[in-house]
């Protein structure tokens, strides 16, 4: 690791030889002690170019739930003694078996300072008090994405979830200017102070910087625009990052919107088309599935690691921040697509053309209840506090989907309230027929 702070400016030839350097150690300790990966790659050698990786076959999160049912409790790309374990995390499970996610002392350093590189370009700095509304139950979310807050100089209050009232009063008592959530939870925030602080507005709270992370949809800017008006905050998508890789590795700055990737030092990226492996050059206008390699990993190091986001790289030249790593969105989970008559859609799509109607909440839910293929796409969208629905308005929301996505869909208009909110992440997608 070139340094805590300011490898995310490294001029590009500069970069690309640390990283070349870093992957010559971390080769030759993940061909030494991950049986995973010998058994992967059935006696072949690691290339010694990082350029050559994509020699390599491609590893997912389905080989490495097998490996933890198969070698209790890390699985067998555990590449360190049990002993150099310092800190464990559990993923929720929620789109499948939970997985023991293992740190050691360094791996916890790293991934420390590599977040609060995203939160420190994301404008959090030793000025701010920012409370972390994120679970601490485990998650790589919670106490380590509090660790990375502290990396940034930052005061924080480490207030998880749930109690909404008690946290209200702990802004407003203790002086909080940040936050640290999901972009769903201000939704639950404003909910609570209609119902239980009728006399606040969520801007009498006093937050500047809204720190968010977890979850799709701050790319859209009705969304940030909304959260600015309403809260009278600055929106900024600081917290990227993929559980079993890094908890936080990308974030906007405070001049650019887009995902900027500051982990080239540690984090080496590759794209594939998403329903197979051919490669994608990290260039503008490239779209395919993210794939990292971790080139600075001591206990559970992956290669070439398939990690489920779809991603569209829109600037690979340096950002007038400073920061050098190309800049990207995400378009959204492979898992989240859902084919509508040859279409490849993803629930930020939809989220993004539901914003811009003033009469709906922006909270909504595509219920598949049969199996591919789809003809039309459903879709349920919460009607805004105290909207009125109806056909016109039904026909106004399917045209702009028909007209923007290319899909026929199918509206329902539900009441204000009807989806329940949640500190945590929002599955927009039901698959009910599963």
């Amino acid at each position: 690791m070139t340094g805590l702070d300011r490898a995310e400016t490294l001029e590009r030839d500069a970069l690309a030889q640390e990283a070349q350097a870093a992957w010559e150690r971390q080769r030759a300790h993940v061909t030494d002690n991950s049986a995973f990966y010998a058994d992967l790659w059935d006696g072949r050698a690691a290339p010694a170019d990082l350029r050559d990786l994509p020699e390599l076959p491609l590893s997912d999160k389905a080989q490495l739930r097998a490996a933890q049912a198969e070698h209790p409790p890390f699985g067998n790309y555990l590449a360190t003694d049990r002993a150099a374990v310092t800190r464990l995390h559990r993923t929720s499970g929620t789109t499948g078996q939970a997985m023991n996610l293992a740190l050691s002392a360094r791996d916890c350093r790293i991934t420390e300072a590599v977040g609060g590189r995203s939160h420190r370009a994301a404008g959090l700095t030793p000025a701010h008090t920012v409370v972390h509304c994120l679970n601490y139950r485990m998650w790589m979310g919670g106490l380590t994405d509090h660790m990375t807050l502290e990396a940034t100089g930052a005061l924080v209050v480490p207030f998880g979830v749930g109690e909404t009232e008690t946290l209200i009063r702990t802004i407003r008592e203790v002086g909080i200017d940040a936050i640290s959530c999901t972009p769903s939870y201000p939704a639950v925030l404003k909910r609570v102070l209609e119902e239980k602080f009728p006399d606040l507005k969520p801007a009498d709270l006093g937050l500047k910087l809204g720190l968010f992370g977890g979850e799709p949809g701050l790319d859209d800017p009705a969304l940030r625009t909304r959260l600015r008006d309403t809260w009278g905050l600055e929106p900024r998508n600081a917290n990227y990052g993929v559980s079993d890789v890094f908890s936080n590795f990308a974030a906007q700055c405070v001049l650019d919107a887009r995902l900027h990737f500051l982990a080239g030092d540690v984090l080496h990226p590759e794209l594939v088309d998403p329903e197979g492996d051919a490669p994608h050059p990290i260039a503008p206008g490239a779209r395919g599935e993210l794939v990292l390699t971790h080139l600075d990993r001591e206990c559970q190091p992956l290669v070439r690691f398939r990690t489920g986001d779809v991603i569209a790289v829109e600037d690979t030249e340096p950002c007038r921040c400073g920061r050098t790593g190309f800049r990207f969105r995400v378009v959204g989970r492979c898992d989240d697509m859902v084919v509508v008559r040859g279409l490849n859609l993803f629930p930020t799509m939809v989220g993004a053309v539901l914003a811009a109607q003033a009469e709906l909440s922006g909270d909504y839910r595509i219920i598949l209840d049969a199996p591919p293929p789809h003809d039309v796409l459903p879709v349920t969208a919460e009607l805004a506090r105290g909207a009125q629905g109806g056909p016109a308005l039904v026909e106004r929301i399917e045209a702009a989907l028909k007209r923007e996505l290319g899909a026929t869909a199918r509206v329902t208009l539900a009441p204000h309230g009807a989806f329940p909110v949640t500190e945590g992440k929002t599955k927009r997608v039901r698959r009910e027929y599963e």
